[in-house]
């Protein structure tokens, strides 16, 4: 596999999993307490809205940076 095929890979999870993540936001502020048993696994309510806007933001930005790394050319191999 070449580097930009394994990029290909990780943009194509991130961008499902960013999906995911955006979906598991509630608009009223609910969050990850109106799945009721999922919220469990976190000490409160208040640590799983911390750590669901976390993991959003971190896969926002590693989305974003490899949509612009793969759409700049800049790691094809230069033509000889």
């Amino acid at each position: 596999m070449t580097l930009i095929t394994v990029l290909k890979i990780v943009w194509a999870v991130s961008a499902a999993g960013l999906i995911v993540l955006v979906l598991l936001h509630s608009p009223k502020g609910d969050g990850l307490g109106a799945l009721g048993g999922q919220a469990q696994l976190f000490t409160s309510t208040k640590s799983a809205e911390i750590t669901l806007n976390r993991a959003t933001w971190t896969l926002t930005v590693l989305f974003m940076g490899l949509t612009v790394v793969l759409s700049g050319g800049w790691l094809a191999p230069a033509a000889g």
